[in-house]
């Protein structure tokens, strides 16, 4: 056993150190006195990243001391991590702003430009130089759902052929250009992409060791006009620091990178998120409210008119909620449960969904599943439904024991069949709207609810009225 020590030794392990307060140390260190190299030299010792959050505390004056004091190079990297980048930008000269936008990689300049209003991004275009502007308009030339433009130009590439040694001058000469060299990518005379050769395998090689022996020839590549969909799942399974981008004569025009999966990965992840919830877009915090409203009325509407059907429904069943009323008290049950299935197997299925290369017989057995795995909840929750409700019907509402478990035994297999067809629902929906070409995220959450609801309903009152009034005439009771 521990000791009342040992305890106390655990105790104070266990507990976590603060962390320090970057920005405070930060925002003092630029509101300094100090000289500017003396300001330099400190902040080199901070992530871009933090410096970037602090640029909001200080006066533009501030910023711009800052800017002149680390460089265009280093404030290029600050800009990528910003959110609001438009508000920086536009403090600055058009000359300043392009010599920043110039040193940044073609996709993070692509980003920044397109957060602009379009006068002052084309402005600014037309004062980078040539090889800037031929880089943006490369990644502008593709769709914002082709992986196209989502690459970067930041890359090394060497020809087919040479020696180590000339490969690692190829390396250094362009490194000045490019920092992405973690992979070194190899091309034929032709331009057509052959390989890949890992730095590391590179710097430790020896002269006599043929450049051949070190690329791999089956290193993965995507296509430029690949959807970010259809790559998604094949660049998330391979963990590479960067992917090639092809065009269609395999001619290597960018390469994909960590950072630009996790972003992708990221906002697919975010709209796939608003579809669920309902909306046809993200929403963020400083969104204006007429902006919000726009996005979350389209699928209001149609969810508004699906629910007037569940209500029509119901009004079908008026003389089984005339003759008994009881039934109306455990409506709510049948169509949460249900709901709560056809969100559980939508989920479910948008996951497994994400898969590219599935097969529709694997579809068809994920839509089986679901619906096996809806009926065998829902016969347990029938049964206990049955017992408690029964009980409850008899003991507290003074009920016969064969109305009561009358009423309970149709509850429980409502509940059975409707969480059945429910998890069917919360497959097949979104695996149609794949085969039609249509976002299976669109089968969101109170979609497949108010579908689920319509469903809860008719199997409900159905049973209701051919078992308890037609069959056990409660009604008479």
């Amino acid at each position: 056993m521990e000791t009342n020590n040992e305890k106390e030794i655990r105790k104070e392990s266990d507990i976590m150190p603060e962390k320090p307060d970057y920005a405070k140390e930060l925002e003092a260190i630029i509101k300094s006195n100090a000289s500017d190299a003396e300001i330099r030299e400190q902040l080199d010792d901070y992530h871009e990243n933090d410096i970037a959050d602090v640029l909001e505390e200080l006066t533009p004056q501030e910023r711009k001391k800052l800017y002149r004091i680390l460089g265009k190079e280093i404030v290029s990297e600050i800009f990528t991590y910003l959110e609001d980048v438009e508000t920086y930008i536009n403090e600055l000269d058009s000359e300043v702003a392009a010599d920043i936008i110039e040193s940044m990689d073609a996709d993070d300049a692509v980003d920044v430009l397109d957060e602009l209003e379009d006068e002052k991004s084309q402005e600014l275009i037309e004062l980078l130089d040539e090889e800037s502007r031929h880089d943006i308009d490369l990644i502008h030339s593709y769709d914002e759902d082709e992986i196209g433009s989502r690459m970067t130009t930041n890359f090394i590439v060497i020809k087919r052929g040479v020696t180590v040694r000339q490969a690692m001058k190829a390396l250094v000469e362009q490194a000045a250009e490019n920092d992405n060299i973690g992979t070194v990518y190899v091309e034929e005379q032709d331009e057509t992409f052959y390989g890949a050769i890992d730095l590391k395998d590179l710097i430790i090689a020896r002269e006599y060791i043929q450049l051949e022996d070190l690329i791999s020839t089956s290193y993965p590549y995507v296509y430029a006009k690949e959807t970010v969909e259809q790559c998604i799942e094949d660049l998330k399974d391979y963990s590479e620091d960067s992917i090639p981008v092809l065009d269609n004569d395999n001619r290597i025009l960018g390469v994909i990178t960590a950072q630009d999966l996790i972003e992708v990965v990221d906002e697919e992840m975010g709209e796939d998120y608003a579809m669920l919830g309902g909306l046809t877009a993200e929403e963020d915090l400083q969104e204006p409210v007429l902006q919000s409203i726009r996005k979350r009325m389209p699928w209001l509407v149609i969810l508004l008119f699906l629910g007037l059907g569940v209500s029509a429904v119901v009004g079908i069943f008026e003389k089984v909620v005339a003759e008994l009323t009881l039934v109306m008290c455990f409506q709510s049950v049948i169509l949460g449960m249900s709901g709560n299935v056809g969100t559980q197997s939508l989920a479910v299925t948008l996951r497994v969904l994400m898969d590219e290369n599935l097969t529709m017989k694997e579809k068809i057995y994920l839509a089986w599943k679901e619906m096996r795995i809806g009926l065998s909840n829902g016969l347990l929750l029938g049964v206990m439904s049955l017992v408690i409700i029964g009980g409850y019907i008899m003991l507290f509402k003074g009920k016969s024991f064969l109305f009561a478990f009358s009423i309970s035994g149709c509850i429980g297999i409502s509940l059975a069949a409707a969480m059945m067809i429910s998890g069917f629902n919360g497959a097949i929906i979104p695996i149609i709207f794949k085969k039609m070409k249509i976002d299976p995220a669109v089968a969101s959450g109170p979609l497949i609810s108010t579908i689920n609801d319509l469903v809860g309903v008719v199997v409900y009152y159905g049973l209701a009225w051919v078992f308890l009034i037609n069959i056990l005439h409660l009604n008479l009771l």
